[in-house]
This record gives structure tokens, sequence and C-alpha cells, in this order.
């Protein structure tokens, strides 16, 4: 039976209120923990393709895909108490999300995903760019974000949009984009 935790267990997600990221009226909106059954499903989908090789029934593959989700969402709402928490939109139905911290002086794109039929369609570069241009406008030193290694897809478009590697992890790329 899949363990789901209900989204009322969960901590809420800050209001992002010194938030200096404006994005086009209408790509986005705050999450809120009625979020919590979309933003699993989208989890779900970044993580069934690395549980397929797993020998578990599929409900034992879903309540750990569950935890993971739980304990990702405590640590980032823990962790990125002045970060933005947005589900990115097209007209008013989820399609992703995008966790943005822009107190600091160089931005941090904490999490960026969308859903697998939107992925390849031009929204998350055209995101990316909005995040690109609104740090610029607000004089940040830059923008970072991290990669999973085996994500080459992910790591070919953050070097379209000019992103280079800053450390390296045996799990994880940080990338950088800097606004001068």
């Amino acid at each position: 039976m899949r363990a789901l935790i209900e989204a009322g267990q969960l901590p809420e997600f800050p209001s992002g209120e010194n938030s200096r990221l404006a994005l086009p009226r209408g790509s986005s909106r705050g999450a809120t923990l009625e979020d919590i059954p979309f933003l699993r499903r989208l989890y779900w989908s970044f993580r069934m393709e690395e549980m397929e090789p797993v020998p578990w029934p599929q409900e034992l593959k879903w309540a750990f895909i569950d935890q993971q989700f739980d304990l990702q969402h405590r640590h980032y709402v823990a962790t990125f108490s002045s970060a933005d928490f947005l589900i990115l939109l097209d007209g008013s139905e989820p399609i992703g999300r995008l966790y943005v911290d822009s107190s600091m002086e160089r931005w941090h794109v904490i999490d960026i995903g969308l859903l697998p039929q939107w992925r390849n369609r031009g929204k998350g570069v055209a995101t990316l760019k909005a995040i690109q241009r609104q740090a610029k406008a607000c004089s940040a030193s830059g923008i970072m974000l991290h990669v999973e290694r085996r994500n080459i897809r992910a790591q070919a478009l953050y070097r379209r949009l000019h992103f280079r590697e800053a450390e390296a992890s045996d799990t994880h790329i940080q990338m950088r984009w800097s606004t001068r």
C-alpha cells in the first residue's frame, strides 16, 4: 500500500516576501500545501526512471519516492526559508516547479522541473532566461544551480544559457552564470 503522508503534515512553504524575482504575469504562482499532490506526481516523474530496474513491487517504489519527496520538501523549506517556491503554469494548469532563492548576491536556482509532456517545449528555457534578465536587472552577481552528473541534457541546456561549471562532486555539478 502506498504510504502517502497527508499534505497537512508537511511544513508550509515560506512566503517569499523578500523576493527579488518577478516572472512574467501568469507564468507562475506561489506553491501551497494544496499543491503537494501535484508536486508528488512531478517528483515521481523525475525519479521513476531510476527506480525502474529496482526489483521492488510498484507500490513499494511509490512509497519510497513519496518518502524521498517528503524529506526533500522538509529540507528545502528549512534550508531555504527566504526562497520563492513557485508552481510553473500554462494558463491555470500546473506544469512544473521552480524554487529560487534571490535573497543573496548570487541567486540560487534550488530546483526547476517540468512534467514530461512539457519538457523540450521551450518553457524551461523561457523561465531560465526570465530569471537571468531579472537577476541582471536587480544587480545580482549571477545565478548558481546544481545539476546531477548523469543529467547530460540539463547540463547542455545550462551551457547554452552560458552557465559554466564551478565545482563538482561525485553526483552533482555546480554551475554558475555571471551578470558581469
